[in-house]
């Protein structure tokens, strides 16, 4: 039987360490390696070959690619039962008048003041959710723009959607700025709410600065009211924090602060650090945006120094912190972006979108439901076959079942080809959270 080292070994050494690490998502194994040991990994002079070969580590080429056959059908028979996230955009405008949006400069349909849902619209949604996806598991969320906004023609409209998905026993859940997120609750609480994100960016003057209102109003304490109601009221907060290079210091204090109210005590209370990136456009100067890896590096030199910070917020790191979590790596990733498959976005106007990166973006309808039904199939089929076995430059990658091919939107604006990779440092992630978390 002729042995290769599987071409799905990620090794590396582990920041800060002598150590090394080797993952191998495919045959599901992890191990921490003496400096000795990754060495035999160079030259191929193992001592323990056996151990090697059951871990999937050095491999008969062809039953691995019988075991990658068998794990990508598994894949896809698991997506297939996974659940749908609907996205639904009542409006794109937006009270707020945020120093990074990236949707700015999208061509405006609406004013906050003069929402145009209508209960026909609201309607031909649900009807076309109940025809697409009656066999699916799914949940809506609502989405913008900024869908919470004052009046009582806005907290109508709202109610249609909950209502809507209420009827059918669907839960919603809600992106929101926050800042009218009191005004809601009643409202709220008498629908299946599965969480509301809110954003803060940092402490008070920080967040204001960079997160105000379209009249130069400060937004920070009144998003902080809204959250205390929320988790008052049994209602699920998944705070959001947009990170650059502009407030990443400032992230210790807004995590002293979320310790000091109690939050990251609160079961329904949870966390999601996102790095601020150019999608479609980007408002601030490019020198303060991170990359994907510095951003985790200085994450981890705060989480070094700061060991309190992981009870405001956790880094995934790749598949580290879901490693030490669950006891075992996650599967295999063959696509990690979720548009057309396990993710629709849908609007006000009546069309349809792939994922909350497209939605509202001039060319990317693929559809409408609303006046009339119809799908662009070419389109739609173009989303639905991309994954590490469609991109080319994923097919060889090692990393490639950790990383999936990434967001197909970032990509497709990089690139203009969908089937462009849009590459995760998987590697220099594994570095940072084996470190983190298992030593």
């Amino acid at each position: 039987m002729g042995l290769t080292l599987s071409k799905y070994n990620i090794i590396s050494k582990i920041k800060d360490f002598d150590d090394f690490f080797i993952v191998n998502i495919l045959s599901g194994n992890a191990d921490i390696m003496s400096a000795k040991q990754a060495e035999e990994f160079r030259t191929g002079a193992f001592s323990n070959v056996e151990e090697l070969i059951e871990k999937g580590y050095l491999v008969n080429e062809p039953e691995e690619q019988k075991r990658y056959k068998l794990k990508h059908l598994e894949f896809l028979e698991s997506r297939e039962r996974d659940e749908i996230q609907l996205f639904f955009v009542p409006r794109y405008g937006c009270n707020f008048s945020c120093s990074y949006c990236y949707q700015s400069d999208y061509e405006s349909h609406d004013k906050v003041e003069d929402l145009p849902l209508s209960k026909e619209i609201t309607e031909a949604f649900f009807d076309y959710v109940d025809k697409k996806f009656s066999w699916r598991r799914k949940y809506v969320t609502i989405f913008g723009g900024e869908p919470l906004t004052g009046g009582e023609r806005a907290k109508l409209e709202m109610g249609w959607l909950l209502d809507g998905a209420t009827a059918r026993g669907l839960d919603t859940a809600v992106v929101t700025n926050g800042y009218m997120l009191s005004d809601y609750i009643e409202l709220f609480k008498n629908a299946s709410i599965r969480e509301i994100q809110v954003t803060l960016d940092g402490p008070q003057a920080l967040h204001d600065q960079r997160r105000q209102l379209k009249n130069g109003g400060p937004t920070f304490q009144k998003i902080v009211e809204g959250i205390d109601a929320a988790l008052l009221n049994g209602l699920p907060i998944n705070l959001r924090v947009v990170v650059d290079k502009n407030n990443v210091d400032s992230l210790k204090e807004l995590a002293a602060f979320a310790i000091k109210k109690g939050w990251t005590r609160h079961r329904l209370f949870k966390t999601q650090l996102g790095r601020n990136y150019e999608l479609h456009s980007c408002t601030v100067n490019k020198d303060q945006l991170f990359s994907r890896i510095s951003l985790y590096e200085a994450l981890y030199t705060i989480i070094r120094h700061y060991p309190e910070f992981l009870e405001f917020h956790r880094p995934a790191l790749s598949v580290s912190r879901f490693l030490f979590e669950n006891g075992e790596l996650p599967d295999p990733l063959f696509d990690s972006c979720p548009g057309t498959k396990t993710e629709w976005a849908f609007d006000y106007t009546g069309n349809i979108y792939a994922c909350t990166a497209t939605v509202g973006k001039k060319g990317e309808s693929l559809g409408t439901f609303y006046p009339t039904t119809a799908l662009l199939e070419e389109k739609v089929d173009v989303w639905e076959e991309r994954s590490v076995s469609s991109i080319p430059a994923c097919k060889e990658c090692s990393l490639q079942l950790a990383c999936g091919g990434g967001c197909a939107a970032v990509a497709k604006n990089k690139s203009g080809d969908l089937n462009a990779p849009d590459c995760r440092p998987v590697r220099e992630l594994l570095e940072l959270g084996t470190a983190l978390y298992f030593t």
